[in-house]
């Protein structure tokens, strides 16, 4: 039986989708087990010692804090106002697909073809829009234990408040990577497969952390809240009991 060109979409569509699948299960291992081997890791770190500054601090510098929280809410919002708007436009896009059908695409162009493109990337797009509300919900749950005066409230709750949000900015944001290779594969599975490969070193190259991580002290007021992990009065320690 002669090679039809339909044939390059049974194996590069899932070729592509397994190696990005398998980096971000790669990725889920490293961020749960060795978290401050990867970006997320590294910014959580930070994050904790941030919210131990604001909670602990009389709560003096509340304004910047609410700034702060406030620009991470406006991203999200805004994040997820551009992926309810792509999936609009798929939705035209599923109305009038001619110019994907040409004959200049090599690959499968066949009406249930183009169907199942169309439909994974509005799935995309539709989880990325709800994880970035999702974000901005856990933002504003934050922006509201931050601001409530005179109270008692864990500072473990502002930052699995934070945390939370940040973490769904990022599920959304892969959801937005997953999106370009299908797109991609509306010219022809050959882009989808190369775009899937160079997606992933491209990741890993953003997502790995390979610079030393601070050693966040417990805040003492007239004191500097952390330190740097190496210094000329600081001992080294273990970063995983830093991050743990």
């Amino acid at each position: 039986m002669a090679f039809q060109k339909e044939y390059l979409d049974l194996f590069l569509v899932p070729s592509g989708l397994i190696i990005m699948f398998g980096y971000h299960l790669y990725l889920l291992y490293r961020y749960l087990k060795v978290p401050h081997t990867t970006v997320m890791g590294f910014e959580n770190n930070d994050k904790r010692a941030w919210v131990e500054k604001i909670m602990l601090d009389d709560k003096k510098n509340i304004d910047t804090a609410l700034t702060v929280l406030g620009s991470s809410l406006n991203g999200a919002t805004f994040l997820a106002s551009i992926s309810l708007s792509l999936s609009f436009l798929i939705g035209a896009w599923m109305a009038n697909n001619s110019v994907f059908s040409s004959e200049l695409i090599y690959g499968d162009t066949r009406l249930e073809t183009m169907s199942i493109k169309f439909i994974s990337l509005l799935l995309c797009f539709m989880l990325a829009f709800s994880c970035f509300v999702q974000s901005s919900r856990c933002f504003i749950h934050a922006n509201y234990l931050i601001s409530t005066p005179d109270t008692d409230i864990p500072v473990s709750y502002v930052e699995l408040a934070v945390i939370r949000g940040g973490d769904f900015w990022s599920l959304g944001l892969r959801a937005l990577y997953f999106a370009t290779p299908l797109l991609l594969w509306s010219f022809g599975p050959i882009p989808m497969f190369a775009t899937s490969i160079g997606m992933v070193f491209l990741l890993h190259y953003f997502d790995k952390n390979t610079k030393q991580l601070h050693r966040h002290q417990p805040f003492v007021k007239g004191k500097k809240p952390y330190e740097m992990l190496e210094g000329p009065s600081s001992r080294k320690v273990p970063i995983e009991s830093i991050v743990m």
